[in-house]
């Protein structure tokens, strides 16, 4: 029998997935008929389908929604935010809009939560060669900083000092899961020691743990790799992104800039 592949075989398998099977009259996600999960999964549980390839549970599954919903905007100060507002007053789409936001969210604005979630694993992989959680942090946050710089991403904010309201929130909901046996706890225990040891080294002032570590804490326990971290964040802000720019277009007006038209950049050449 030939190896070498049919016309057909070739063409088939170019691209290869096993999240969705689908054909005429038929749409499977992961082995599960479409019309199956419609009106019995949430959309947490089915963005968790999607990226896993299995269900989660309620108890995970609700930990995710609280993560996704305490993402979903930071006003028109944020420049994804921002962005989207002045797309929307030059004549574009609900979906040009959103995608200048999305495609605004890199390592500086948006890649935080997935930086945080590096972090974590780091610390967690020490623990597992054999350091306790006061020998694992310090030199976790070595490690990170050698690569990353000295700014901790998930900690500190310019806004909400010395607590983002988001944060404590969602650790509590955190500390109710590790109590029910939803996940283990480990990681809101790296989380917490990280904001502690960060504190000791600002001279005992204290450092908000922001939205993208407290986050983290959650897609950690809930086992989802780092960079997905992004990916997730990126779907929650997508629903704040969508609102500002249908309120904006809703408002009206016509190319707006970053600032009012009687304010002009400062003039800096010769």
């Amino acid at each position: 029998m030939s190896d070498i592949p049919t016309d057909a075989e070739a063409v088939s398998g170019w691209w290869r997935t096993s999240i969705i099977d689908m054909a005429p009259g038929k749409i499977a996600f992961r082995g599960r008929p479409v019309e199956e999960l419609i009106g019995n999964v949430s959309f947490a549980q089915m963005i968790w389908l999607m990226t896993r390839g299995e269900l989660p549970d309620a108890g995970q599954a609700a930990l995710l929604e609280a993560a996704l919903v305490a993402g979903v905007d930071h006003g028109p100060q944020a420049p994804s935010i921002a962005a989207a507002r002045m797309a929307a007053t030059c004549g574009v789409g609900l979906n040009n809009a959103m995608a200048t936001a999305v495609n605004m969210l890199g390592d500086v604005h948006g890649g935080a939560g997935e930086q945080c979630a590096e972090l974590y694993y780091g610390i967690a992989a020490l623990m597992d060669a054999g350091a306790d959680l006061p020998q694992a942090v310090p030199s976790g946050l070595d490690n990170w900083r050698s690569r990353h710089g000295k700014i901790v991403s998930g900690f500190g904010h310019r806004f909400h000092k010395p607590v983002d309201p988001r944060a404590p929130r969602l650790m509590a909901l955190v500390r109710e899961a590790a109590e029910a046996g939803v996940v283990s706890g480990r990681f809101a225990e790296i989380g917490e020691t990280v904001q502690a040891e960060l504190a000791r080294q600002r001279g005992g002032r204290p450092i908000a743990m922001n939205i993208d570590g407290a986050t983290a804490v959650i897609f950690c326990e809930l086992g989802f790799e780092a960079p997905l971290s992004r990916g997730l964040f990126c779907l929650s802000r997508s629903v704040g992104v969508l609102a500002h720019a249908w309120e904006q277009t809703q408002q009206g007006g016509r190319n707006k800039g970053p600032m009012p038209p009687k304010f002009l950049p400062r003039y800096e050449g010769e």
